[in-house]
């Protein structure tokens, strides 16, 4: 079902996501170009749905994210064993795109309840834990489910928009920008 109107901004992001469904998630490593790399269109995982989808309403995450970090590498996440940042990957890593939205977006509450669910609006950023112990990402939809639960645009396979919000423990809701 559709939502109420949507900001200019939230509907450039939701449309940008929702053009990569249908993408299959590709894992590995590529050096791309900077700024405004990408993968292939046919190619991705869940980071590239929310850069992308960003990068459809004007915010380039690759650099916005390589720029934060060489100005503050030891605020972002140290799990990788990198010396600095790396321009071809930090972006499409979850726990640095978390951090950036910490810093520079909006942070909302990471339940979905009563109290809660008014926050979830199209366009937001949403992170999971999966029952693998990955975390995932994907947009809030303009769209909800039959239950009147946001569907989320994500790609955990194949890039799809599906009743998901609720499907593993939320560790994170953004939005960027703030608006």
């Amino acid at each position: 079902m559709p939502r109420a109107p949507l900001h200019p901004t939230a509907a450039k992001i939701v449309a940008g996501a929702r053009a990569q469904i249908g993408t299959r998630y590709t894992v590995g490593y590529f050096a791309i170009a900077y700024p405004g790399g990408d993968l292939p269109r046919d190619k991705g995982v869940c980071t590239d749905v929310v850069v992308r989808a960003l990068r459809a309403a004007g915010h380039d995450l690759q650099r916005l994210i390589h720029e934060d970090m060489r100005r503050a590498f030891r605020r972002y996440p140290q799990k990788w064993g990198l010396r600095g940042p790396d321009k071809n990957i930090d972006h499409r890593r979850v726990p640095n795109q978390q951090r950036f939205f910490e810093r520079h977006g909006l942070v909302l509450p990471a339940r979905y309840d009563a109290r809660t669910k008014t926050t979830f609006l199209p366009g937001d950023v949403v992170t999971w834990k999966l029952p693998s112990n990955l975390d995932h990402t994907g947009i809030v939809s303009d769209r909800t489910s039959g239950r009147g639960v946001p569907l989320v645009l994500h790609n955990l396979g194949v890039c799809a928009e599906e009743d998901v919000l609720l499907a593993w423990p939320l560790t994170g809701h953004y939005r960027y920008p703030k608006r």
